[in-house]
């Protein structure tokens, strides 16, 4: 029997991960990314001495990383270097009102104490809780191609959900837990992964506060990119050929088959087509009506998860009492919320995100200089124009000043915006979105567009906008699933 062939569309960490498991069992893998790099959104950006992460920048649930690269022997550890954080992320409630989020569940139990008593037991039930909910949310479900409902109709799968609670939201959850706002925020914010608000993202999903409190937030030394590079090479070491500059404009498909694409050097023949690129676009742009399986008026009934307004800034010095992660929360999450889902304007009064990953790994800025990366959710097919970018920009540098005492504005070496318009530019993403499809209960699970096509025999997908969600560690989950799938049925076929 002939080596089967595969082409997979898109570099990102679901593209990465499928070419690594398909070369290594055989299959004669090339992937092929339409930008310079690969990474997907997990570029890096470099500049007068600063390394930018463009996408990701949480490291969460190590384990997830751990699984895979297990499955060739080695682990994350060995292939770059990790550093878990302390404090996780720094909190900024108000003008001198902050929490420093200690690492461990024994430290926030203290703090939680401290704001509430009787919250470090509360938090102990909790964080129990979401302990065997991550065990069989984590390590089961999202590792199952969601094909179909019947995936989880498994008694000890059942009976372990029925024991937690799953269909509420998340915010009824943390309510019925803990009284103080504060509290409520810190438990809530892990949502904000998920692309969803806490109002509408199920309380399964209290899973990601055992991720945070109890697995921690780490950094890779050298950036987000170490990963991605970790990936790409174990994708080549294991025989995969990773083409760049290699935009895909159309998937062949012969007889309700697909045999190849169309790239600008000619048409390529393959067994096998995987696409890790936006799900809508390779639907809508790459292949014909008659083999969709979701129309036009299916995405835009989707509810998509947010765009981000990003800023890339070098300052040229430090940047007083900074934390690697700072969640800028004097504002009101609801109402920032609010703002992007159910009215999808520009948020009046956001809240944003500050990663200054110069604190812990120099090497990402200039002797003497800070690394700056500000991130506002946005809603998803917002406007985005330079003056809105700009009004932004002074927003956050007011914001800033107020609670280091610093005018960035200042000292500013380099700045660069990232928005909408980049997003569909650079990732074909519907919608300008940043993080696919937000989780709520109607987008869970099977309810969530397929891995495999329904119109196209031999076309399957993985990435964020299929199973399991969005984030780096589902999409390199669902790169894992969806490779397990197609070398399952290659085996029967």
């Amino acid at each position: 029997m002939a080596t089967p062939s595969i082409i997979i569309i898109g570099s990102g960490i679901s593209g990465l991960a499928a070419a690594s498991i398909l070369a290594r069992d055989g299959v004669r893998v090339t992937v092929l990314e339409r930008n310079n790099q690969v990474g997907g959104r997990a570029r890096t950006w470099n500049k007068d001495g600063f390394t930018f992460d463009m996408g990701p920048s949480f490291y969460w649930m190590p384990d997830v990383f751990d699984r895979f690269f297990a499955r060739f022997g080695t682990s994350a550890a060995e292939l770059y270097a990790l550093h878990r954080l302390d404090p996780s992320y720094k909190v900024i409630f108000g003008k001198g009102d902050s929490w420093d989020l200690p690492a461990g569940r024994e430290g926030v139990a203290a703090l939680f104490e401290n704001e509430e008593p009787g919250a470090a037991k509360a938090l102990e039930t909790f964080l129990n809780e979401a302990a065997v909910k991550y065990m069989l949310g984590v390590n089961d479900i999202v590792y199952t191609p969601s094909l179909s409902w019947k995936e989880y109709m498994r008694p000890d799968l059942l009976s372990g959900l029925m024991r937690t609670s799953v269909l509420s939201s998340l915010r009824k959850h943390v309510r019925k837990h803990f009284k103080s706002e504060r509290i409520r925020q810190v438990m809530e914010f892990p949502a904000l992964f998920l692309g969803a608000t806490p109002a509408t993202t199920p309380a399964l999903y209290s899973l990601m506060n055992h991720a945070d409190i109890d697995l921690g937030t780490w950094y890779p030394m050298g950036g987000m990119g170490k990963v991605m590079d970790a990936m790409h090479k174990l994708a080549e070491v294991n025989g995969a050929e990773v083409r760049t500059n290699a935009a895909v404009t159309r998937i062949q498909v012969t007889n309700g088959k697909a045999t190849g694409v169309e790239t600008a050097n000619g048409i390529m023949v393959a067994d096998i087509v995987l696409a890790t690129a936006d799900y809508h676009h390779v639907e809508q742009d790459l292949l014909g009506p008659e083999h969709r399986s979701y129309s036009t008026g299916f995405w835009e009934e989707r509810t998509m998860a947010p765009s981000t307004l990003l800023f890339y800034i070098g300052l040229d010095r430090k940047l007083p009492g900074a934390e690697h992660h700072t969640l800028f929360f004097d504002e009101s999450l609801d109402d920032h919320g609010d703002d992007i889902y159910q009215h999808k304007r520009w948020p009046r009064n956001p809240l944003f995100y500050l990663s200054c990953t110069s604190v812990t790994d120099p090497s990402t800025a200039p002797p003497g200089c800070e690394n700056l990366v500000v991130l506002i959710p946005i809603a998803s097919g917002a406007e985005d124009t330079p003056v809105l970018r700009e009004q932004y920009f002074q927003i956050v540098a007011q914001r800033i000043a107020l609670h280091t005492g610093l005018d960035i504005r200042a000292h500013i070496r380099v700045n660069r915006s990232y928005c909408v318009k980049d997003l569909e530019h650079d990732y074909k993403a519907f919608q300008g979105n940043a993080y696919g499809l937000a989780s709520t209960l109607a987008q869970t699970g099977p309810l969530r567009p397929k891995v495999k096509s329904r119109k196209v025999n031999g076309l399957y997908f993985a990435g964020q906008l299929s199973v399991p969600g969005p984030g780096l560690p589902p999409a390199l989950i669902s790169g894992q699933l969806t490779a397990d799938l197609i070398l399952k049925e290659l085996q029967s076929a």
